[in-house]
């Protein structure tokens, strides 16, 4: 990491801060872990079962809840805030903009905008891109290099995507939209009828709509609908390597964490949270705000609130008493054989 921070310049983007210790401390040159930090390191107190190590700290400034208990050394800095987590993620951020700075506006010469296309002035494309006729790229968007925006594709201003995202032909992205490298926005559902022993494609017409502020991580696929629209909620976060079925509509403000499995026609209602590698059978409905943990099965509808655990998924506080008996079983078969010994 090649940067230098201050100590004003970090206190411009904390709002309400709490300042011990030195103020004449930095430039700031990395970010790292309380433990393995160094002079000139930024660090945060994220876990309370990391405390012990921030005394011990080599961190010239580290970002800490405001109950914390304790003072800095010499040549140190102690930044108290509600949370600091997200005070260093606005750091980062900082960091982020100096480290990526954003490619110059204007379009790639090894790029193919084809007539028809509807580009804002103000957007960047990078090299070997491909955009459609039709398609509506808005202002501030910025798209890296081997992109392709099909036909009548739409992407909202200040959407980035990066590297190989591909968005079909017709698709909508809103603003603020991040498609991390590799996203597939459209490609064709999965679906066939069986017709005399052969397997016979239905034709999959319809779309994807991507609400504001979504990211979809890395080699994700979104398929179409097979008439209407796939939807995607505003504020939805998506991991990586997640299939999303036709038909699916999720809610807002919605977690998916990686390898999720969703069929066709599955709809979240807002607020759900889904574990890594949990799988949803086809045409179902998640209520509001239910939690569904890691690689959980879900076969039939859960209703809002609910904690689901298992597969098939059990509520969690049964699935846990299962597992706490299924971890008894062989003690009980032993015991059990040693009866039988004796009678």
């Amino acid at each position: 990491m090649s940067i230098e921070l201050t100590l004003g310049e970090i206190l411009k983007v904390l709002p309400e801060v709490h300042l011990e210790g030195d103020n004449q401390v930095g430039p700031f040159r990395g970010v790292a872990t309380l433990e393995k930090a160094q002079s000139g390191d930024i660090a945060f107190l994220g876990n309370p079962k990391y405390k012990g190590q921030v005394l011990s700290s080599r961190a010239s400034l580290v970002l800490l809840p405001r109950n914390f208990v304790g003072f800095p050394r010499d040549n140190q800095c102690f930044i108290r805030v509600e949370e600091p987590s997200y005070a260093l993620a606005l750091i980062c951020r900082v960091i982020e903009e100096r480290l990526f700075p954003p490619p110059p506006l204007g379009i790639h010469s090894s790029s193919c905008v084809e007539n028809g296309a509807m580009v804002a002035d103000s957007v960047t494309i990078g090299p070997f891109c491909h955009i459609e006729s039709g398609a509506e790229i808005g202002s501030g968007v910025r798209i890296a290099s081997h992109v392709h925006v099909g036909a009548f594709a739409k992407v909202g201003a200040e959407t980035r995507l990066f590297n190989g995202v591909k968005l079909l032909s017709r698709c909508e992205l809103g603003e603020r939209v991040i498609l991390n490298a590799g996203v597939v926005v459209g490609s064709e559902g999965y679906g066939f009828d069986q017709v005399s022993g052969r397997h016979e494609k239905i034709p999959h017409l319809g779309k994807v709509v991507i609400e504001d502020d979504v990211e979809i991580g890395a080699n994700t696929c979104i398929d179409r609908s097979r008439f209407a629209e796939t939807r995607i909620g505003e504020g939805t976060k998506i991991d990586n390597l997640v299939q999303i079925g036709h038909n699916v509509r999720i809610g807002k403000r919605c977690l998916v964490v990686a390898q999720v499995g969703i069929s066709g026609s599955v709809s979240f209602e807002d607020d759900v949270i889904v574990g890594g590698q949990a799988g949803f059978a086809g045409h179902l409905n998640v209520g509001k705000g239910a939690k569904i943990a890691a690689q959980a099965g879900i076969t039939k509808n859960v209703e809002a609130g609910s904690f689901l655990k298992g597969n098939p998924a059990l509520s969690y506080d049964l699935a846990q008493r299962i597992a706490v008996l299924q971890r008894k079983l062989p003690d009980l078969f032993k015991r059990f054989a040693d009866l039988e010994k004796t009678s």
